[in-house]
């Protein structure tokens, strides 16, 4: 049987897409043994994989047969019950999480949740703050706030407006050689973004709800871009129940940067940093080294049941 190999560049649940050497794209399956292989996920093909495939006799497709071993991967819970999540996109070389003080806005504990994932995973993330030419006082006086945290915790913060066009280029050049994921609420502009960085092509923009101040689900599935200018970014669907998947309840405070620094001066090497007496890290709250806001979010993940976890 001849064989050949590629990349994944869109998923559709049971197809995938696959770029080959030549450029091509062709449509592939999967062969029945990858769905039962204990893979805890609803697909265990993702956009990004770089996969191994045989052809079908007539050559106009092929049966994925193997995966090479992914260098880390983005994942969301997945909405069938009996799975536990869904692999969004894999080997990223940088995940963008975009995020807006206004319609909609972005809460921090969505930022968080995101943030853990990502380290969790070994995916670096760049923060970027869209639709800045609506922002008022208050939400200008909120995005530096958040800008001031984060650049402090050890994570890249950028702006831009993509109604004016500021600060584009900057994001535009960080993405160059890259392949790059795009994630945050819908709604945010991610679709906005790829069709500005090249108009060729037309992604369906999703209208934000006038009511809801909700973004409205345009993309379905993940799929791999490759721009004019050499970009590679991978649109993945909004993501609204992203959470924290096969991490330990008790290993949670590794994944915030700051507070497994701060834990070097707990009195007691199993602290959780809940209710323990002489906790680093609820002193690194109480003298501001820890952000108050971070740290209640990392409450709230703590206290949520362990099937949230696992």
């Amino acid at each position: 049987m001849k064989k050949g190999k590629g990349t994944v560049v869109k998923s559709t649940g049971s197809q995938y897409l696959v770029k080959i050497e030549d450029e091509r794209i062709i449509p592939c399956s999967i062969k029945g043994k990858f769905r039962i292989k204990g893979i805890r996920a609803t697909n265990p093909v993702a956009v990004g994989d770089h996969v191994g495939f045989e052809w079908l006799e007539d050559e106009t497709g092929g049966i994925i047969t193997s995966i090479k071993e992914r260098s880390n991967y983005i994942i969301r819970k997945s909405s069938n019950l009996s799975k536990e999540y869904q692999l969004l996109a894999t080997n990223v070389d940088v995940a963008w999480l975009m995020i807006s003080m206004t319609l909609p806005r972005t809460l921090t504990p969505f930022i968080d949740r995101f943030l853990v994932s990502a380290e969790a995973y070994r995916i670096p993330v760049i923060i970027l703050f869209n639709k800045t030419d609506l922002y008022g006082l208050s939400e200008q006086e909120e995005m530096n706030h958040l800008k001031s945290v984060y650049t402090d915790i050890g994570y890249r913060c950028m702006q831009m407006s993509l109604q004016t066009r500021e600060g584009v280029k900057e994001v535009q050049d960080e993405m160059i050689g890259k392949v790059n994921v795009i994630s945050g609420n819908s709604g945010v502009g991610k679709s906005t973004l790829i069709n500005v960085l090249d108009p060729a092509i037309r992604l369906k923009i999703g209208e934000v709800s006038d009511y809801h101040k909700t973004g409205k689900h345009t993309t379905t599935f993940s799929e791999m871009f490759e721009l004019s200018s050499g970009i590679r970014i991978i649109d993945t669907p909004g993501i609204r129940g992203f959470g924290t998947i096969d991490i330990e309840r008790e290993e949670l405070f590794h994944f915030f940067p700051e507070i497994f620094r701060a834990s070097k001066n707990c009195k007691y090497h199993n602290c959780i940093h809940m209710h323990e007496p002489d906790c680093g890290v609820k002193a690194g709250v109480e003298n501001g080294s820890i952000s108050e806001f971070r740290y209640i979010n990392y409450l709230m993940m703590m206290e949520e049941e362990d099937d949230k976890y696992r």
